[in-house]
């Protein structure tokens, strides 16, 4: 549990910078995200479209690339854009490198939650929402301000923090969601953790099989698409987007920051590389790991992930060798 620290002015997070306006900071956002008041950060030239039209107030970056940023912007010039983002980060959110227990957890108070039915041994955290005909099985927990939707069902032994679910939502036992990612910067001397202050945010019509992991988001959020179902024993990593109306077959891991477009399949105990983009109606095979973007209406199979046709042709050859 992690909130945004008030009242944290400009000079406070940066002292040994010269800058007029020493406004109060709203928060710290993507690039494509960023408002007025914003601190952001660009620390790579991909992407640059987007920082070309960030409406933040702050950018941390680099002298390489401050030039694809506004100009109106206040340019915050470092060498290793991601350790000063974590030094920031832990300024306006002190709470947030580690997931501290909920401390806040008791049994519902049934005149909160009049049409919601509760399993045996259930905790609920303060500010929780859970709307009208849900159910929570036994012994989960739904730690301080999550959201959960209308006629939703949630299993046994579910843990959901830092989280907003929509409706007709179901969540198989053993799930735990919104947790803390694998969020390190490598160092050779000492890794440095990365804190997260994302959500993550299931809209409607979802199902997650049993013991299925979701992180929540390092900046932005984790996103799971409309009437999307996965297996079990599925990874989602922070800030991972998955579109609407897929099917994720088990045993499935997604690492961080991947996008992957509507109506898409993929075969059990495939493996997705960070930050790649899969088109829609893209299918992957079982067993695949994809280490390349994937367009639209693609097939492919295999390690690494090639066309269906050409995978075909490469083990025949193979076989054929041999």
């Amino acid at each position: 549990m992690f909130f945004l620290k008030k009242n944290i002015k400009f000079s406070d997070l940066f002292p040994n910078e010269e800058y007029k306006q020493n406004f109060r900071i709203n928060d710290i956002k993507p690039l494509g995200v960023a408002k007025k008041n914003d601190i952001t950060f660009f620390e790579s030239i991909n992407y640059k479209n987007l920082a070309f039209n960030t409406q933040a107030s702050i950018c941390i970056t680099t002298k390489n690339i401050e030039r694809y940023l506004p100009k109106k912007i206040h340019k915050v010039i470092v060498k290793n854009v991601m350790i000063e983002l974590v030094r920031v980060t832990k300024i306006l959110y002190p709470l947030a490198d580690i997931d501290y227990p909920d401390l806040t957890l008791k049994k519902p108070v049934k005149s909160n939650h009049k049409k919601v039915k509760f399993g045996n041994n259930v905790l609920v955290g303060k500010k929780v929402k859970i709307g009208k005909n849900s159910t929570i099985g036994s012994n989960s927990i739904i730690e301080s301000n999550v959201l959960i939707g209308k006629n939703c069902i949630i299993g046994s032994n579910v843990i959901i923090k830092n989280s907003i679910i929509g409706n007709n939502v179901v969540i198989q036992d053993s799930c735990n969601i919104g947790q803390k990612g694998f969020g390190f910067i490598p160092n050779k001397e000492k890794n440095i953790k990365f804190p997260h202050i994302g959500k993550v945010k299931i809209e409607d019509e979802v199902e997650i099989a049993s013991s299925c992991t979701i992180d929540r988001g390092s900046i932005d959020d984790t996103i799971i698409g409309k009437n999307t179902y996965l297996d079990n024993q599925v990874h989602v990593a922070h800030n991972v987007q998955i579109g609407s109306n897929c099917m994720i077959a088990g045993q499935v891991g997604f690492a961080g920051s991947s996008k992957i477009g509507n109506n898409v399949s993929i075969g059990g105990q495939a493996g997705i590389s960070g930050h790649l983009k899969i088109g829609n109606n893209v299918k992957i095979g079982g067993g695949s790991g994809v280490v390349k973007n994937i367009q639209d209406n693609q097939i492919v199979m295999g390690y690494p992930a090639i066309p269906l046709k050409e995978f075909i042709r490469k083990n025949k050859k193979d076989h054929e060798r041999n």
